[in-house]
């Protein structure tokens, strides 16, 4: 029978994500894998899939389910073991796959996990093949092997020395200069699949490193998601070490989070910002972002004489962007950076070097060079609203509060350029809330943006009961 989406299975162009257990079972996953293998096979990409995992409890379930899914289609597996998605990525382009699947629920809580899907060159499943295999989850049975014609999965311990030997290669990193600088970097790994790259990256780029959070247990000591108000571990024990500079990972290590010298989280919009500089410095070109990046990064371009152009959230909307254009560099306002020299995939281990060559290019700690930047206030906020309805809180939003510009590509972005403001309403694709972001000089301003969108949304659903 076809597969069905249970209640609680969040769907988007991320993939399949949801509660274990309930509404993530392996069953499900494994119908899910052999689906996709199925697919794969009838759009003519072949039948040999790499499978990763992060490093949740419930991975080594979901990955033998969704393998024996896939096992069961036909399909030749490499299983790749506990590495960061953008491992899975690059695993992909290095076996000449024709896809892969990474079992990581990424930022959200460890009672998490999902399904993200790539495809032959190593991106992620672009929206129109995703749509497709949507379509194709619930109207096809697939087809199974006959016993005789079943494959025996093989594993593959080298990928992550592999993605780590790429990045020191890339002709953007001065490995010597960044060891010159004798840095010593403080690292949270949160118990995801990072303890299992970063450390060794850090290490073989000459810096000191002092290290939380690096057993790959999934167990989560914090809010999975690198968030400001995740880091106060971090910021101590950037503090209690003297570090250059504070990392923090989410599980499958495709966000990057700083915290300076002083133990002060920045953000993760200035993670892209800072890498950007490095990579326009030595590669003029186009950056592409998504619509609720901050404008820093914006302001970075300018410097440097390149353009930036904005796509819908969602990481293969900004790499399928990057592409069109031939950007040299994009990514997204979470922390997660997309450099095209690697692959068009976020990749946490590539931001951090890129950072570390922001820090080697410099002589000033990192506080000093960042406040040189043009200052705004980021606020993130997420309300339950009913999808239904946003349709008709984006007509009275604009109605409230005569934007200059109007974005209606992804949800609904209002901006105020000449003030330096945007707000940005959207339903999220991986939980099920509706996200409130806004941006202005000030934090009083973007506050006042954020309210005055959650009190137009309420209005709404007032109206409604």
């Amino acid at each position: 029978m076809p597969i069905q989406f249970p209640p609680g299975l969040m769907v988007s162009v991320s993939g399949f994500r949801g509660r274990v257990g309930d509404p993530l079972t392996p069953e499900l996953v494994s119908g899910l894998g052999a689906a996709y293998g199925a697919f794969l096979q009838q759009e003519g990409g072949g039948d040999l899939v790499v499978v990763g995992r992060d490093s949740r409890t419930s991975g080594p379930m979901f990955s033998r389910a969704v393998i024996a899914g896939l096992l069961s289609a036909g399909c030749r597996v490499v299983d790749v073991g506990v590495v960061p998605t953008p491992t899975v990525l690059l695993e992909v382009e290095y076996h000449d796959a024709a896809g892969g699947i990474a079992v990581t629920a990424s930022h959200n809580p460890a009672e998490w996990n999902a399904l993200k899907f790539g495809v032959a060159g190593g991106t992620f499943l672009p929206p129109d093949r995703m749509a497709r295999f949507q379509h194709f989850v619930q109207t096809r049975e697939p087809d199974r092997a006959p016993w005789s014609e079943l494959k025996e999965p093989v594993t593959d311990d080298g990928a992550i020395e592999r993605h780590l030997a790429a990045i020191l290669a890339l002709d953007l990193i001065d490995s010597d200069a960044i060891a010159a600088r004798g840095l010593t970097v403080a690292l949270d790994c949160v118990h995801g699949a990072g303890g299992l790259i970063m450390p060794d990256l850090l290490t073989r780029l000459g810096c000191t490193v002092e290290a939380i959070g690096t057993k790959a247990d999934g167990r989560f000591p914090r809010d999975p998601e690198p968030t400001a108000e995740s880091l106060s571990d971090l910021g101590d024990l950037v503090r209690r070490s003297g570090a250059d500079v504070g990392f923090a990972v989410d599980p499958d290590v495709d966000r990057l989070s700083l915290v300076d010298e002083a133990g002060r989280p920045l953000g993760e919009d200035l993670t892209l910002a800072l890498a950007a500089d490095v990579v326009l410095r030595r590669t003029p070109g186009t950056v592409v972002t998504n619509l609720s990046t901050s404008r820093v990064v914006e302001d970075v371009a300018k410097a440097h004489g390149a353009t930036l152009v904005r796509a819908p959230v969602g990481e293969i909307n900004v790499a399928s962007k990057m592409m069109e254009v031939g950007a040299v560099v994009g990514g997204e306002g979470n922390g997660g950076v997309i450099l095209p020299a690697l692959h068009h995939t976020r990749d946490a281990p590539v931001g951090a070097a890129l950072i570390l060559q922001y820090l080697a290019d410099g002589s000033a700690p990192l506080s000093q060079r960042v406040a040189a930047l043009p200052a705004y206030r980021i606020v993130k906020e997420k309300m339950s609203f009913s999808r239904e309805r946003l349709p008709e809180a984006y007509r009275s939003l604009e109605s409230a509060l005569a934007a200059e510009g109007i974005d209606h590509s992804d949800g609904l972005r209002l901006e105020w350029p000449d003030e330096g403001r945007w707000l940005h309403v959207r339903p999220s694709g991986t939980e099920p809330i509706v996200r409130l972001i806004a941006e202005a000089p000030s934090d009083v301003d973007a506050r006042d943006l954020v309210a005055s969108a959650r009190n137009c949304l309420e209005g709404v659903a007032r109206g409604s009961s």
